[in-house]
């Protein structure tokens, strides 16, 4: 299915969540003197406008990013603060990165950038946004693309597998194809986003057994959850999930302090 578009989800508390995350664990790999690989599987559209249509019909970023800055939840110096403050001096007060936007601002020019977008106007809009970034485009299931490239050269890096799960059956996949690119790939680092679902949700038991799943067959990853009201009346989204191998040093504090400011919501 290629119905779902961020854009109307961009800035929400899930990609506060996510991408404070991503951003401190990129920051940590680029201190080391060595090129690092970075990938997805999911990229989207890489940069988003909070002032657009899609973000103003469902309020998600109101919620989220533009609370978070209001109360002060990070630092000037976090490296989420950092990459929001480049990216708006580049493109605009209300502009939002996506993850690849958010990678690309924290990686140096020694490091690799392959990103994967199937839905064509997502993709098209990703080349539009990152091109100047420089980075490799793929138009194909990054599942997929994620089994066939891994272990990527170099073989230190980071691969997001961030998708939208619209179909049941990713909860199934999903796991399986993490477990695949782990046996080859065994020192990468493999971060997974997935949504936590009202008990309402037809696939939230699916949901919950995944979960379950991932740490009874990782005990060694990083598991940070967080729990948050909905969005609007009737919403599904009650919570983010992020699953990390390999984390780096750092992470687990980071993860603990963010799930703290959550709880205080």
């Amino acid at each position: 299915m290629l119905s779902y578009q961020h854009a109307y989800h961009a800035g929400n508390l899930a990609d506060v969540h996510k991408h404070a995350l991503m951003a401190v664990l990129l920051d940590y790999m680029t201190r080391k003197d060595k090129p690092l690989s970075y990938m997805e599987t999911h990229s989207g559209r890489g940069l988003y406008a909070l002032d657009g249509a899609e973000a103003a019909k469902t309020g998600e970023a109101a919620a989220g990013i533009t609370r978070a800055e209001a109360e002060r939840w990070f630092a000037p110096d976090h490296p989420y603060s950092r990459a929001l403050s480049a990216v708006r001096k580049a493109h605009g007060r209300a502009a939002y990165p996506g993850s690849p936007m958010l990678a690309a601002t924290l990686l140096r020019p020694v490091d690799s950038l392959q990103l994967c977008e199937l839905h064509p106007q997502e993709f098209a809009a990703l080349k539009a946004a990152m091109v100047p970034h420089g980075g490799i485009f793929h138009q194909k299931d990054g599942l997929q693309m994620a089994l066939a490239m891994c272990p990527p050269t170099p073989r230190r890096g980071v691969l997001l597998i961030d998708p939208s799960w619209e179909v049941k059956s990713d909860y199934d996949t999903v796991p399986t194809v993490l477990a695949q690119v782990s046996r080859k790939w065994n020192v990468g680092v493999i971060a997974l986003w997935y949504p936590i679902l009202a008990a309402q949700v037809p696939v939230a038991a699916a949901q919950r057994s995944m979960a379950r799943g991932l740490v009874a067959a990782h005990p060694e990853a990083l598991l940070s959850e967080v729990k948050f009201p909905p969005a609007r009346e009737g919403h599904g989204m009650i919570g983010s999930g992020m699953f990390v191998l390999n984390p780096p040093w750092g992470l687990a504090e980071e993860a603990a302090q963010i799930e703290r400011r959550f709880a205080r919501l």
